[in-house]
């Protein structure tokens, strides 16, 4: 069962991207409502997938992105981005996302995103 982190500052997004994520089968071990304490807590927690918004008070997800592939080369994070971010996640691809989610989304794109890391 893959072990996944949460990291988005709306609540409703993280309980909705959880339930999704709980009833296909995959454990979530963690929240975060930014990415400082999205980092913190991936440090803390060794998920083997991190969830990541990219528009987020204290840090954004992008300057989270880079932090965890600091700490561990090999992470696995799919950015989470409204419509309309596409220069973001381009950039967030750039430095080593493994993939995005465009917000609003379906479930069936979230599963096929987590699904495919290995």
């Amino acid at each position: 069962m893959k072990k996944v982190l949460i990291v988005d500052d709306a609540s409703f997004m993280r309980v909705s991207i959880k339930n999704i994520l709980t009833k296909n089968g995959f454990e979530v071990v963690g929240e975060a409502n930014n990415g400082l304490v999205g980092l913190q807590k991936f440090q803390e927690l060794s998920p083997d997938i991190v969830t990541m918004d990219i528009t987020m008070p204290e840090m954004d997800g992008l300057t989270s992105l880079k932090q965890i592939l600091s700490v561990n080369p090999s992470a696995k994070v799919v950015m989470v981005s409204a419509m309309g971010q596409e220069s973001m996640v381009r950039e967030a691809i750039v430095a080593g996302a493994r993939g995005f989610i465009v917000k609003p989304f379906k479930e069936e794109s979230i599963i096929s995103a987590l699904s495919g890391m290995e």
